[in-house]
């Protein structure tokens, strides 16, 4: 940040994560700074380093996933339960795996700051970015800032509603 602090912040809430390699900046130092703009909330980071990129693009892609998973396992847990109301085969498992999956995300993302980013891929939107014509990068990553409380209570409403469902179903049959 010694280069006059352009080499990260932008006036418009955008960080740009540059790969620049001279004797001050090292790879190591781009991690920091990606950091220090998660940190601050900017509204969009463009990673221009293509391993710092991409890692942070599979770490994000992977909450999601995880994200998913715990969202459709827990419904499909309640639909079963549903539909098969005499047995515990699909409900049970189904039930367990998303809890499992959604203690796992809650465990993993919730005290890190990449969760309230997501990876923007619309060509269209990159399109409108004002810094996109600056970038030194081919293929930077960017990440748009996003709210993230209504995924968090989906995923852990429907885990604890189909834990709940597949509690209750068991209670009554043991009773």
């Amino acid at each position: 940040m010694d280069a006059g602090g352009d080499r990260l912040l932008h006036s418009s809430n955008i960080a740009v994560i540059r790969e620049v390699y001279d004797s001050e900046y090292s790879p190591q130092c781009f991690s920091m700074e990606l950091e220090k703009a998660l940190e601050s909330r900017c509204s969009i980071i463009v990673i221009e380093p293509s391993q710092l990129g991409d890692e942070t693009a599979r770490w994000i892609t992977f909450g999601n996933y995880l994200h998913k998973t715990a969202v459709i396992s827990g419904m499909t847990s309640i639909v079963s339960g549903f539909a098969w109301p005499d047995s515990f085969t699909p409900q049970a498992p189904l039930s367990i795996f998303s809890l499992l999956c959604t203690g796992l995300y809650t465990a993993s993302w919730q005290f890190d700051h990449c969760v309230k980013y997501q990876v923007e891929r619309d060509p269209r939107k990159l399109a409108r970015l004002p810094i996109l014509g600056a970038l030194t990068s081919a293929s930077p990553v960017v990440l748009v800032r996003k709210d993230d409380l209504h995924r968090k209570l989906l995923h852990c409403t429907v885990s604890l509603l189909s834990a709940s469902l597949c509690i209750y179903r068991l209670y009554r049959t043991i009773k």
